[in-house]
């Protein structure tokens, strides 16, 4: 899953939201939707209540809510109720409200988004690039980021086209071209950042960016030259397309006597582009 998360307003009050990337759908805080349309001023109470009054609601609760990582009160990342475009309008037809029709209609709006953006990526990367910047991040920064989305995405279609499955294959296959290229697997790489559940591409330095666009690119076209017919041999590509940004990165370490893999990350990314402007 992709963590693209993000606070939509409906009449200005907030509803956590999470992308998924995989399923291609929004999830969306069970709590501040229930909030929002019970206008209760317990609405963990409130949703204990609601599915005592409807065993069915009760009984497939499981099934339809899923906890997700989202923004807490106190400002940190943690599980919480969500539930997709479906699920949430199951639960709003055991709200008695008037809002809940408009509701309906911003859910609606929200998928609309999502379906421009699919239609015209630009829209995405716009998007994309507006919420970086307000972050901190430098401009160039951006460019190389949302550049390394594009060969992701590049990468992940030759995938599916080799019949890679969504999830813990991808992960295996991401682990091994990160590995070749940098010398780290991707749980290492990110203990070596200090990150825990931080995006580990949010915290690259350019360097790093530009190293592993290299070689989830190489890795693109080795496939579509070697065709390969098993997850196995999808391995061999990853390890291959890694490789030939191993040999790029050692050359340019060994000419300019810097590493590349550095323990920099968001924090101190934005710092240093802080102290350039204050210089």
């Amino acid at each position: 899953m992709s963590k693209e998360t993000a606070i939509k307003l409906f009449e200005q009050k907030q509803v956590r939201t999470l992308w998924n990337e995989d399923e291609e759908k929004w999830y969306f805080s069970v709590q501040d939707v229930v909030e929002i349309l019970s206008e209760s001023a317990d609405v963990k109470q409130y949703i204990k209540k609601m599915r005592s009054r409807n065993p069915e609601l009760n009984s497939n609760w499981g099934t339809i809510c899923t906890p997700l990582k989202m923004l807490a009160a106190d400002g940190k990342m943690r599980k919480i109720q969500t539930a997709d475009t479906e699920g949430i309008l199951r639960i709003i037809q055991s709200i008695p409200s008037k809002k809940a029709e408009p509701f309906k209609q911003w859910l609606a709006k929200v998928g609309s988004e999502r379906i421009d953006e699919i239609e015209d990526p630009e829209l995405a990367f716009e998007r994309a690039m507006e919420t970086y910047l307000k972050k901190g991040y430098s401009k160039d920064w951006v460019n190389q980021r949302l550049k390394s989305i594009e060969i992701r995405k590049e990468l992940t279609d030759e995938w599916d086209n080799r019949g890679v499955k969504k999830g813990l294959e991808y992960a295996i296959l991401t682990n091994e071209i990160t590995k070749a290229w940098s010398g780290l697997t991707t749980k290492e790489y990110k203990v070596f950042k200090d990150l825990k559940k931080e995006n580990l591409r949010d915290n690259m330095t350019n360097l790093e960016l530009i190293f592993n666009m290299l070689a989830e690119a190489s890795t693109t076209e080795i496939s579509k030259e070697e065709e390969p017919n098993n997850f196995e041999e999808n391995i061999e590509v990853a390890k291959k397309g890694g490789k030939v940004a191993n040999v790029a990165r050692l050359q340019l370490e060994k000419t300019t006597g810097k590493k590349v893999v550095t323990k920099q990350n968001v924090k101190s990314i934005i710092s240093h582009k802080n102290k350039k402007v204050v210089d």
